[in-house]
């Protein structure tokens, strides 16, 4: 077989590749879609009622007996609660943090109701004016 055949025949076989991945993937491509504008400045997040809002969840979740779910929950609070004792330092929000440290880990070990008294006692702590 010549030089010139064989670059030929792999030309037609990368072009039978081509059309069929092409084929495969559905088609022509699709336009993508007109790119929204970004908003100037994004509101603030309130990390303390975030916080509450997901130990809230957690003892819910945790009176149904939804151990993983108390855990995923109370480490979302846990990491608003660290926010808020960032931008505000408050003893209330220490002793939350410790509790949902430790509601997360219970939760993680399948302990439902213990991790549901932390997040509660948390939430108590995050309550407090």
């Amino acid at each position: 077989m010549s030089v010139r055949r064989v670059t030929l025949l792999v030309a037609a076989l990368g072009l039978f590749v081509g059309q069929a991945a092409f084929a495969q993937a559905g088609g022509a491509a699709k336009p993508a879609a007109p790119a929204k504008a970004a908003p100037a400045m994004a509101a603030p997040v309130d990390h303390h009622a975030e916080a509450v809002k997901h130990a809230e969840a957690a003892v819910a979740h945790g009176k149904a007996g939804h151990a993983a779910l108390v855990a995923e929950h109370a480490q979302l609070a846990l990491t608003h609660a660290q926010e808020a004792e960032k931008a505000k330092a408050s003893s209330h929000t220490e002793a939350a943090i410790k509790s949902l440290q430790e509601a997360v880990d219970h939760g993680k070990m399948g302990h439902a109701d213990i991790a549901m008294k932390a997040a509660q006692a948390a939430l108590d702590h995050l309550n407090v004016k």
